[in-house]
Formats: C-alpha cells, structure tokens, sequence
C-alpha cells in the first residue's frame, strides 16, 4: 500500500475455451500486460487486428518503476488516444541540470525550439501509465481481450502457429495463436522457455531508490549530482514525479548490503543530509538495484516476436526501457498486420529484427557509456570524468563529454533495407533522411488549428509540398492500390495542411515540389524533389519488403 495510490484489482473471468474445453487458435496473442505490452495491443486493436492479452498478475505494476516518458513515446501513445491523460497526470519538464559538489556545473534543454505538440518528457510513476493504457483498451470494448490471472506455463512453436499453455485459477487450457508477442519483461519466462541467450554485461554497482511524498521548492526539472555534500564520492538523481512524490536514485557502491540500505534506518538519514532535517517527508517506495544491459541476437524466432525488456534491457540512466519498448510495438505491429492481410511477404517482420535490434544496440551502447561515466571502476576512468566536468562548468565543448544518463531518442534506422536512398539529384539536408522518425509541426487542418503527425496518422502518406500555384499532383491510382499511398498537401497558403508558421517546410527541408514516403510507424521511408507516382509506387513496395 503507497500513501498516494491504491492499486486496484481486476477480475479473473474464465474464458470460453475453458469453459467448452475447445481448443481455439487466435491471430495475435500479447503475452504480458506492462506499458509495453498494453500499448501492443492498443496498436493491434488501432489496426483492426483481434488481439488476447495474457497477464500473470491482476493489478498494475507495484513499486517503483518507470518513471520518464520520452516525447517519441507520448507521439505513439497519442495516435493511440491516451497521451493527453498522461500529459494532464504527470510532470512536464525539459531541462536538466548538472551538479558538481555544491555548484551547477551546465544546464541544458531537451526541447529548445517550439512549436511541438508533445514535450520533450513526462514524470509519471508506472502504475498511473497502466491504468491509463488498461482505460483506454477497456474503452474499445471487445477489441482488446485482457484476461488477468492467466500465466503462460508452456509453448510449443509449431510452422503455422504457437501453442501456449495457460494456467489459471480453474487450471491449465491450451490456446493457440497465428502471432505471439513476447512482452514479459527482462525475466522473461517465453524467453527462458525457448532457450534463448539474453547475453550483455551486470554492473558491479547498487543504486538505492527512494519516492519519497513531500512538499518541495524543487523546480520541475532533472537534478543531477556528482559527488554532492551530502552523499560524498557518490552520485545523486532527483525527479519530480506526479502526487508530490519526487524519486531519488543514492548510489551505493557494489559493498553495500541490499537489504540493510532498505531500512528506514538507513533511508531516512540519508534523506535529510539531502533535504534538511527539518524536512518533512514521508517514504512511499524504497528498493534497492543492481543494473545489467542485456539483449537478444534476434528479436524474431518463428512467430514469436520479442519487445521491451524481454528483447532487451537496459541501466535506468536515460530512461531507455519502456521507452525504447513502446518503439518496439510502433515498428512491429503495422507489419504484423500487412502479413496477416496478405499485402506484404513474411519477410517484413525480419525488418523488425534488424530494425529494432539495431535500435537496442545504440541503446545499450549509450546506457553502458553512461554507467561507466557515473560509476567509473578505475583510476583512469575516475580521472577522466573528473576532468570532464571540471572543463564542463566553463567550456561548452566539455558539456557533450559529460554523461549523467543521455536520455532517450529515437534511433534512426539509417540502414534499414526498407529505406530507399536519396538520389544523386535530390540533395536534401540530413535531419529528415530516411530511416528517421518524423518531425512535428503546427499546421491548419480545414480551418482548425492541429498538428502534422495527427495528419499522418498510421498509414503510407505521400507528403507533398505546395508550389506557389497550390496544384495538387495527380496520383495515379496510388490511393487505390492494394496498400494505398494518400496524398496530403502541404503549402503555405493552402493545401490539405497550411504551414502558416512555416516549420514544417523548415523541418523537412521543403521546397515547391518536395515530396516524402512516410511509413504507417511516422518514419521516412524516402524522399524526392518532385512528386513521381512510379517512384512512390516502387519505395512503397520495397518498404514493405515486396522488392
């Protein structure tokens, strides 16, 4: 029981296969109910695609968990239709600051620039964000079916489809599905099922962590201390999170005693060398963790398909699981449903695969970067950061040397063969290249102020930019295919979207004729100087691996 939330409980209801002891088999079953798997079924259910979501537990997440949510996340979530409630509940905040000792080493801002729907990062403790996933499927009816109390025991991967045991409070029943997605977090029992490596390095190191219920004159921001007055030779993580609770990460060293350093004994001293003595407060969670970063080779085995921490897992520093997670589902589930239509080859969810696991290894390689800055092993490392940071308070150059959690964005899939590169003709510059995720932007929709992702949606979008006579080109049947390309037209003046404000043309490097391949998950698939069918045509196809 916390002091600012009470969990609650969803039933168990015995399915209709247990009842009439038939034996069904389900296109998609999503084995886990965490952010990760929740915003998969979502997806599914955005897509059309009848999805069984199969949770061992019967409330949200207990504890401490996840707290940073990432504007690439808010995006996905938003074309989900439930990133405004998330938005209203959490803490907004962008800025970020770096201490050393007692003094402010560098700030920096995550989001300088406006004109942006969502902000560069939310506070939110990871039960709020369940229960606002589990409102939203609950809200779609019976789109999503989330069955609580059921723990996948067995699976049995067959060429057509998976067979999954599932035990219950009435016993075990077998239930099949066409597609599994694997969302059963870093101790993932499908993984460990099938045999598969989760191989990757544990950090000698522990880290304490504290929500603590307070009234604070901290400002909404990241707080960050190198070796701080009050936890000497160490480092200290402050933020602010929703219903007065602010999270601090101590560092304890890999000699501390995990069970010890979780008394208030010890907590609560450490907390007022921190906020004064006179500083009233309250514990709401304390735990205690040693961080490892982990993941699969291949995030596709047959026709079941990893995501979040199942696929891979990451230190804290950076907030990088659950977002990097919700990524996961983005990228994998317009493709699922392609295949299962029939439209697209099985060849499109290994792009799954290479991309994400691409994804996965820039995030490790930039979580491990952080850890060994924060928690350096050696004399040398030691040395190095220190100076570091001692350049840092007065050259701006030494600020991107410093490391205290880069926080988490959107990798690019530069090389993902879906892409299809710039020609030679088409010089462009290199922010919107393909294989990035889109850029937003205010725009005027029928008169109505709005946002250029809500006007891509999840479907093939040619977005075309406006000449100065505002005629659209003709399509040629392109809305008519098989997997329709829509054009949207964007101009100054006129046009499907009017960019009044002109940010869009200036995020895309637009000129008259500009024209851009975007992909269901918001990502460039290709782009050219003039509006061809046959060109949108062929990169269309090769994105969806039928080249």
């Amino acid at each position: 029981m916390l002091n600012t939330y009470q969990f609650p409980t969803f039933p168990y209801v015995q399915s209709e296969e247990q009842r009439t002891g038939q034996r069904v088999r389900k296109p998609v079953i999503v084995v886990g109910a965490g952010p990760v798997g929740l915003t998969a079924a979502l997806d599914c259910a955005h897509h059309g695609l009848p999805v069984v979501v199969l949770d061992d537990n019967d409330t949200v997440s207990v504890g401490s968990r996840a707290v940073c949510y990432a504007k690439r996340a808010l995006e996905i979530w938003d074309r989900l239709g439930c990133a405004g409630p998330m938005v209203d509940k959490g803490v907004v905040w962008k800025i970020g600051k770096v201490f050393r000792d007692e003094r402010l080493v560098y700030q920096f801002d995550l989001l300088p620039e406006p004109g942006h729907k969502r902000p560069a990062f939310i506070n939110l403790q990871q039960y709020h964000l369940e229960e606002t996933l589990i409102g939203r499927a609950a809200a779609l009816g019976n789109r999503i079916d989330l069955r609580w109390k059921h723990r996948v025991v067995g699976i049995a991967p067959a060429a057509d489809h998976v067979l999954l045991e599932v035990e219950t409070p009435d016993g075990v029943f077998p239930i099949e599905a066409d597609w599994v997605i694997a969302c059963d977090g870093a101790r993932s029992g499908l993984r460990e099922a099938l045999g598969l490596p989760f191989e990757g390095q544990a950090f000698q190191d522990r880290f304490l962590i504290a929500d603590v219920v307070m009234q604070a004159d901290f400002p909404a921001e990241r707080w960050f201390w190198f070796d701080p007055p009050f936890h000497r030779n160490q480092s200290v993580l402050l933020h602010m999170q929703a219903d007065n609770v602010w999270r601090i990460d101590f560092q304890l060293g890999w000699d501390a005693d995990p069970e010890e350093e979780k008394t208030p004994e010890r907590v609560i001293p450490r907390l007022k060398r921190m906020l004064g003595a006179d500083t009233p407060f309250d514990l709401e969670w304390v735990s205690v963790y040693q961080f490892a970063c982990r993941q699969l080779d291949d995030f596709r085995h047959g026709r079941v398909l990893f995501a979040g921490d199942a696929a891979h897992q990451v230190s804290p520093f950076g907030a990088r699981g659950a977002n990097s997670g919700v990524q996961d589902t983005d990228n994998l589930v317009w493709k699922l449903k392609l295949v299962l239509d029939g439209h697209a080859p099985d060849a499109l969810l290994d792009s799954y695969s290479t991309e994400r696991v691409a994804a996965a290894r820039d995030n490790l390689r930039t979580s491990t970067r952080s850890t060994d800055f924060i928690t350096p092993k050696t004399a040398a490392s030691r040395a190095f950061r220190d100076a570091t940071l001692d350049l840092a308070e007065h050259l701006p150059f030494a600020r991107t040397l410093v490391n205290s959690g880069r926080l988490s964005r959107p990798t690019p899939y530069r090389d993902s063969p879906l892409n299809t590169p710039d020609a030679d003709a088409d010089a462009f510059a290199d922010a919107m290249a393909p294989g990035t995720n889109c850029a937003d932007a205010p725009v005027t929709r029928d008169g109505t102020a709005g946002w250029l992702l809500d006007a891509l949606g999840d479907r093939f979008v040619a977005l075309h930019f406006l000449g100065d006579d505002g005629a659209a080109p003709a399509s040629d049947g392109l809305a008519d295919a098989d997997i329709p390309v829509t054009t949207v037209t964007v101009g100054r003046r006129g046009g499907d979207l009017v960019d009044a404000e002109g940010l869009a043309h200036a995020r895309y490097d637009a000129a008259a004729g500009t024209t851009y391949l975007i992909r269901p998950d918001q990502y460039v698939a290709a782009r050219w100087r003039t509006f061809d069918p046959a060109r949108i045509a062929a990169a269309r196809d090769r994105a969806v691996a039928r080249t």
